[in-house]
């Protein structure tokens, strides 16, 4: 399969699901049980995807400089910091035990 394709399956793919979410009935997105599941969700996928993006190499576990500088991320905002401020201490702290060997 061509990269093209690939790109064109996608493309179509991704407007058929727009499309779809444009001909759900607003009844059915008014319930409060799909407002509470809208409202989580975002924040469910970016959490799983930093994990995973943290902690996985291929098909395993692997703990190295990235989970570092989540902790320090983590520690960032637990302290109330701005945002380009855990930004900027997850990058230093992953950058520095990569340096030091981690």
């Amino acid at each position: 399969m061509s990269t093209w394709i690939a790109i064109g399956v996608t493309a179509l793919g991704c407007y058929v699901v727009k499309l779809a979410g444009l001909l759900v009935p607003a009844q059915a997105v008014e319930r409060p049980l799909v407002r509470r599941l809208a409202a989580l969700l975002p924040v469910a996928l970016l959490a799983a995807l930093t994990a995973q993006q943290t902690f996985a190499h291929g098909h395993t576990l692997m703990l190295d400089a990235r989970a570092a500088g989540l902790g320090a991320a983590a520690v960032a905002l637990v302290l109330r910091a701005p945002f380009l401020l855990v930004v900027a201490a997850a990058v230093v702290v992953t950058a520095g035990v990569r340096a030091i060997g981690g």
